[in-house]
This record gives structure tokens, sequence and C-alpha cells, in this order.
């Protein structure tokens, strides 16, 4: 069994995330999407298509962002995976497109779905710092993802409560281009 050394953070991060989010409360945390979704399309440089994908209930929802690129003309697409150390794909999905089960319980597109090269992967996120460093779930779906499209801009959806200092890197930690809070859009710069 191999032990995570980020997994402490994790928790903490976590629980800071839904502490912000419970006090929030769902009209707020709508509001709050809807201005990151507007500075993240905005971010994301005219891409043709996006990736995002659809929150767990305390990520930044990204749906908002999905629909107003759908309006924008914008190509859209979810992350679509196969199982544990699998490849992350993004195929093509629009509101009201159906979605099937995936693993981990998260709804992505059927495999008959078109595959897309996206010109911008969000993401979403546990924690992260200013040199566009990230804490994911630790699975390494989105590190291997941004490693097979490294010319994809890469950027990270976030409650500003899960910033920190310095996110612990490993040597296949892929860093964010941009990370998009309700506060504020964090460039990194020489990305």
């Amino acid at each position: 069994m191999v032990i995570d050394g980020k997994q402490p953070l994790r928790e903490q991060l976590r629980a800071r995330r839904k502490a912000f989010v419970d006090a929030n409360g769902l009209a707020a945390l709508r509001v709050h999407a809807i201005v990151i979704a507007r500075i993240a399309l905005t971010a994301s440089n005219h891409a043709g298509s996006i990736a995002a994908y659809l929150s767990n209930g305390r990520e930044v929802d990204a749906m908002p962002l999905i629909e107003l690129a759908c309006a924008h003309g914008v190509r859209t697409a979810l992350p679509h995976v196969e199982g544990r150390g699998g490849a992350m794909r993004f195929l093509a999905w629009r509101p009201g497109d159906p979605l099937v089960a995936g693993p981990y319980g998260l709804p992505q597109p059927s495999t008959l779905a078109a595959e897309i090269e996206p010109d911008t992967i969000f993401t979403p996120l546990v924690g992260f710092d200013r040199l566009g460093n990230r804490l994911g779930q630790g699975g390494g779906f989105y590190d291997r993802a941004f490693a097979r499209h490294p010319a994809t801009r890469r950027i990270g959806l976030a409650w500003s409560v899960q910033e920190i200092d310095q996110v612990p890197t490993d040597e296949w930690d892929q860093p964010l281009h941009a990370i998009v809070t309700e506060h504020e859009w964090i460039r990194i710069e020489g990305r």
C-alpha cells in the first residue's frame, strides 16, 4: 500500500472548503460560480474548445462556465475515465446531453461522444499556491491528461480558502497557467 504524504493536507483543505461552502449557502455560491465562469472564460484566451467538469458539490460549480461557453459557440467537453490509473479523455458534452455512470460515482459522457482536443482544461482542485501548483484528489488523472496535452491551457477553479503558501509537488505534477477564485484571476508568470 502506497501512503500519500499529501493526504493530511488534502483532509485539512477539504475541511476548509466544506466550512466555506456551508457558511455561504447555495445562493451566494451560485453567484460566485457565475462570476468565476465569466472570468474563467476570459482567462481561456478565446478558446474554441474547453473541457470542464461536473462539481462534487463542494468544488466550484463549473456548470455556469459550460453554459456560458456554449452560449458563445465554444465546444465543450467533460472528462471520461475508464477506471483507477486509466487515462482521462475529454468527450464532447453540452447541457442536456446524456451522461452515464463512471468510476467513483461521477457522471460522464458515454463513449459514443466524440473526443475533443481542448484548447483549455478547467480543473477542480483541493488546494493551490500562487506558483500554479495544484493539489488534486490524488488519482493523478488530471496530471496525466495535462502531460498528454502539453499545449493546452490549464486553469484551476477554486474557492479562495483553498489557497496555501506552498503545495508540495512531485516530478509528475503539472502546474497551472492560472487559477480563478471568487475574488481574483491569478495569472502565473511565465506561463
